[in-house]
């Protein structure tokens, strides 16, 4: 592993509004927590009106803080069409965890554009990589909150992180507002257990 420079590499995808960011802080919080250096990057387009939002975040990392092509050792994708947009920083050995459910862009309400199907892109995406793909959104429902989506997916993530599972937990406790707390603990517990 001499060639790569960080322990965990991990790139977000999201479209505005589904929590990239708070995932995002989660995990490098955690790390930090646990002596790690951690890079991160944030890019996004309209993320306030549904755009597309993208976080690197590399864990034991004392160099830049951009994931390189092919860099990623996941890609955690908050939406189905937010993981063929940024396949290409993912490791030929890497792994995707999705959430199946689709947000709209206008371009497609409107009907300018036309979606893909959900299993057409999962389809694609299993012709190279290993994938995980799941209703994040529906999980979260199940737990109480379709908000907590984004932790859905952290529990997910948490089986590859370098990272303890209860510094996780401790971090969604901490930033999630109070009375979400049993929720998104939930929430973290459900999603973690569609890895293991």
């Amino acid at each position: 592993m001499s060639s790569k420079a960080s322990e965990f590499d991990l790139v977000i995808s999201g479209v505005g509004g589904q929590g990239t960011i708070l995932a995002s802080d989660i995990i490098g919080r955690s790390a930090v927590l646990e002596g790690k250096g951690v890079r991160a990057a944030e890019t996004h387009g309209m993320a306030q009106r549904g755009g597309s939002v993208v976080n690197h975040v590399r864990i034991g990392c004392e160099v830049g803080s951009m994931i390189p092509l092919k860099g990623a050792d996941c890609l955690l994708a908050l939406e189905p069409v937010e993981a063929l947009r940024y396949i290409q920083y993912l490791a030929d050995d890497g792994v995707i965890i999705m959430n199946t459910e689709s947000v709209y862009p206008v371009t497609v309400t409107t009907g300018k554009a036309t979606y893909p199907s959900v299993d057409s892109i999962v389809e694609k995406l299993k012709e190279t990589h290993r994938v995980i793909a799941f209703n994040a959104t529906e999980m979260a429902a199940n737990a109480g909150s379709r908000q907590a989506m984004n932790v859905v997916l952290v529990g997910a993530v948490s089986n590859f992180l370098p990272i303890k599972t209860e510094t996780l937990l401790e971090r969604v406790k901490e930033m999630v507002p109070p009375k979400t707390i049993d929720t998104n603990v939930k929430a973290f517990e459900m999603g973690r257990s569609m890895v293991e």
